[in-house]
């Protein structure tokens, strides 16, 4: 318990800094809204199927707001750091060579306000909400379930270790307990960063204030693999975790549902966690400032027609798609769809919340 504790006290320390030193000058004001997840957070629609779709006559009025003479509009007002990668919004801003929801939603926030706007994204693929995203609240798991994870991994370092004439160390209870709540830590580092940075990182925004304004979470793929009935208690210690760690109670909260199953019906592990990210904007201290998204419902019908036989007809797919169905078929429409939601629910809960 002690490792998870000491990295987050030090996350805590690097937030409450932040606070008070982007208060120093206010020559107006700067909106902050954090996008994190794993993969489909990243962002996974290829752009040269945007390129393709945004000319297309069947497919281009779904772009023409995103474009402006023959090109992406790459916005003056909203601004956005990805991990390593920074700049004004427009298309790319998704893993390499690829846009994700940041896209729709940026420009839904840029238009609902009169304030510069910045997103920062911390996703990384892969990442579980039950072991890497945990927050300090949640704790740590079991003492069964940390020994048998200890098991498995000495098991296996023994194994590679005769098998290839190696001689790496066995490892320890601490090894295993370390990686717990690592991007969540990683996360809170990412928004100090930009608090810290922002004005050698967006020069056009040197000498304004920022105001922490909301936070969208697209995730859940790897809790399906044993973890589905821990969800709803680890998003519930998530939500009020981030509230307390950027000390905003009532931080407009999106939440995009699972939804890679599309047209069908989810079923086992996906249906469990689909009802427990639903389930969050019913909890009595979450109404109002917690919304979910279906994202099932905007499922890219073509792509998803196609799919199937996306082998077969592998250069009709590249104009339709661009991934398989756990990256949501890599579809342009179905991730544009999904960001311009999650903004859609996120102008909602400011509305209200004024």
């Amino acid at each position: 318990m002690r490792i998870f504790f000491n990295g987050f006290v030090l996350v805590l320390m690097l937030v409450a800094t932040f606070v008070s030193e982007s208060s120093a000058q206010d020559n107006g004001t700067v909106k902050v809204f954090i996008l994190a997840g794993q993969s489909n957070m990243e962002g996974k629609a290829p752009n040269k199927l945007l390129e393709h779709q945004a000319t297309d006559e069947k497919t281009r009025h779904l772009f023409e707001h995103l474009r402006k003479d023959g090109q992406w509009i790459v916005r003056d007002d909203v601004f956005i750091k990805f991990l390593g990668r920074k700049g004004p919004l427009t298309i790319g801003y998704g893993s390499p060579d690829r846009t994700g929801v940041e896209l729709e939603f940026g420009n839904a926030m840029g238009n609902y306000f009169d304030e510069p706007v910045i997103l920062v994204k911390p996703a990384w693929g892969g990442h579980s909400l039950f072991k890497l995203f945990r927050s300090p609240s949640a704790g740590l798991p079991s003492d069964e379930i940390l020994q048998a994870e200890l098991d498995q991994a000495q098991k296996r370092t023994r194994d590679n270790n005769q098998k290839n004439q190696k001689n790496d160390p066995i490892p320890t209870m601490d090894d295993i307990k370390l990686p717990y709540g690592s991007s969540y830590r990683n996360m809170m580092a990412e928004v100090h960063d930009t608090f810290q940075n922002f004005e050698t990182m967006f020069p056009e925004l040197k000498g304004k204030k920022l105001e922490l304004a909301g936070f969208v979470w697209f995730q859940g793929w790897n809790d399906q693999y044993g973890a589905e009935d821990e969800y709803a208690s680890n998003m519930k210690h998530f939500i009020n975790d981030v509230r307390k760690d950027l000390g905003q109670p009532e931080l407009p909260f999106v939440i995009g549902v699972m939804g890679q199953n599309g047209s069908k019906p989810a079923s086992g592990a996906m249906l469990t966690i689909q009802k427990a990210q639903l389930a969050m904007e019913e909890i009595p201290e979450f109404e109002g400032n917690v919304k979910a998204v279906r994202t099932d419902e905007l499922v890219d019908k073509a792509a998803e027609q196609l799919y199937p036989e996306w082998k077969e007809r592998f250069e009709e797919w590249q104009l339709t798609g661009g991934d398989h169905a756990y990256h949501y078929l890599g579809s342009a429409i179905w991730f544009n769809r999904i960001g311009k939601s999650m903004g859609q629910a996120m102008v909602e809960m400011l509305k209200n919340n004024r």
